[in-house]
């Protein structure tokens, strides 16, 4: 954990973020997360939570959904991020300054790089569940045009 000033908000739905972040209009897809104050390159930038359901429920609920707030942790379960905390809407970018690492139950973010004041934190989905894929709008010079 890092010292300096209080997190933006110290809810329940905040407890497991590291550093201020806020949610704020989106170029990529409605809102996204945004730095209040630098990050660290390789640092832990908190953990998302939400509700823990069976690959069935996720696939249900992701059925015609236009933005999913699903992490697969295993091939039978998923977390649902709807209801979790603010990192639950990381947006997705091909060029990506963060990434996920699931530990059993838990989903974790780490910066990639230092994120600056101001900026987007993003992830790359990878695989999105949408029968076919869907089109990326992350607008980076490594975009793949689907995820």
């Amino acid at each position: 954990m890092r010292n300096g000033p209080p997190l933006v908000s110290r809810s329940d739905e905040q407890r497991c973020i590291n550093y201020r972040l806020k949610a704020g209009s989106s170029a990529i897809h409605g809102s996204g997360v945004y730095t209040c104050e630098p990050i660290p390159g390789r640092r832990k930038i908190g953990e998302v939570t939400g509700e823990i359901i069976s690959g069935r429920k996720a696939a249900a609920r992701s059925a015609g959904a236009d933005k999913i707030y699903l992490v697969y942790l295993s091939d039978t379960r998923a977390l649902d991020c709807s209801h979790g905390n603010l990192l639950g809407s990381l947006n997705h970018s091909c060029g990506s300054n963060a990434f996920l690492r699931v530990i059993r139950d838990r989903v974790e973010v780490y910066a990639k790089r230092r994120i600056e004041t101001g900026e987007e934190v993003t992830v790359d989905y990878g695989e999105t569940p949408h029968a076919g894929g869907m089109a990326c709008r992350c607008g980076t010079p490594v975009c793949r045009a689907r995820i």
